[in-house]
């Protein structure tokens, strides 16, 4: 990735990204649109990147599922593009309403370059020329998350949770004094609120930790926006929309202990034995047993046994000597364990109950 020359600028640039539950209706969207108006008018230059509106990509998808079984990926993408594009405007309009000059743009009009994979595209590179053009000019660029364009010049979509990576994305091309990714939770939780009561709002949490949080079924930031994020030191924070809350710092900052946990019952265990060329696309994780391949990011591919798994993320977590042993005996009967840089992970057999079994985790090793 180039990054360009920062631009000459006396205000603040500040990239916000507002997630499709923040934006699920008109009157939902013209809240946001009032908040936005506002801190321009206190002097702060805004990038807002915006998903599409609550519900709407998976209406899409459905539509195209009553006209097609196996529609092809380009024209998906072309179809799934739309979705952010008609929030885009709208916020633009709603904005304009509120006395501030805004504008609207596609992923590809303002510089998202991607490789040539469609429906779970990788970003290679930024170019966000007109998007400083309008920043100079006093403008609040919207911008459509989710989205870009190949070298090839063929629109392709990020995946699912894709408008986090294009918000980090462009905070660090834009050299952006912040970021903010607004949804309808608070922050980064120690683990999902609505499984565990006792569950508390992290203030801080590093870019590893987090990263490995997304990775292993929790429903936090986009895995490979936080990735973005760490490769090219951005820090960002993760708050609710509507809230003067502070939510969760991201950043560089080490954190030793357990911090959260998390669980996932879409995986899939391929043995050894049983590896093939084809279905080897999607590997995860890998060890001496077999390979587990995260099935919430397979499109194809089938092949495997169903199983579970379960996380405990932080750092230094096999400096404690204890700990691992602490936890599998937790997770018992497990059907083997793994460590990574940053998190002691398990895999289980499909019917565990992960809702109590993350429960018990979390009381065990989390909880004050």
């Amino acid at each position: 990735m180039t990054s360009p020359t920062p631009i000459s600028r006396r205000k603040a640039i500040v990239v916000q990204k507002y997630g499709g539950s923040s934006l699920a209706d008109a009157a939902a969207l013209k809240g946001v649109a009032k908040g936005i108006a506002q801190r321009v008018k206190e002097g702060t230059q805004l990038v807002v990147v915006v998903s599409a509106m609550g519900g709407s990509t998976d209406a899409l998808i459905a539509l195209a599922a009553q006209i097609s079984e196996h529609p092809k990926r380009r024209e998906l993408d072309m179809l799934l593009s739309t979705g952010e594009r008609v929030t885009m405007a709208l916020l633009s309009m709603a904005i304009a309403d509120c006395g501030v000059e805004a504008i609207s743009f596609t992923g590809s009009q303002c510089g998202i370059i991607t490789n040539d994979r469609h429906a779970d595209a990788r970003i290679i590179d930024v170019r966000p020329v007109r998007v400083e053009d309008e920043l100079e000019r006093g403008r609040v660029v919207i911008v459509a998350g989710f989205q870009g364009m190949s070298y090839k010049r063929e629109i392709t979509t990020l995946g699912r949770g894709g408008s986090d990576t294009t918000a980090l994305a462009l905070a660090a091309a834009l050299h952006a004094d912040s970021c903010e990714i607004y949804s309808d939770v608070e922050g980064v939780f120690s683990a999902d609120p609505r499984l565990v009561n006792e569950a508390h709002l992290l203030d801080t949490m590093s870019y590893g930790s987090l990263e490995s949080l997304a990775r292993n079924g929790a429903k936090v930031l986009h895995a490979d926006a936080v990735a973005w994020a760490r490769r090219a030191g951005i820090q960002f924070s993760a708050r609710k929309t509507g809230s003067s809350a502070k939510g969760t710092l991201v950043s560089a900052a080490k954190h030793s202990g357990v911090q959260a946990v998390t669980s996932s019952d879409k995986r899939l265990w391929i043995a050894a034995s049983a590896l093939t060329q084809s279905p080897i696309q999607a590997l995860v994780w890998a060890s001496h047993e077999g390979v587990l391949v995260n099935s919430e990011n397979l499109h194809e591919e089938t092949y495997g046994e169903a199983c579970s798994t379960l996380s405990i993320v932080g750092e230094g977590l096999l400096d404690n000597a204890g700990l691992s042993e602490a936890f599998i005996d937790l997770c018992a009967p497990v059907l083997g364990w793994w460590s990574s840089d940053y998190g002691l992970h398990v895999r289980l057999t499909a019917d565990r109950d992960l809702k109590a079994l993350t429960r018990r985790v979390h009381a065990a090793l989390i909880e004050p």
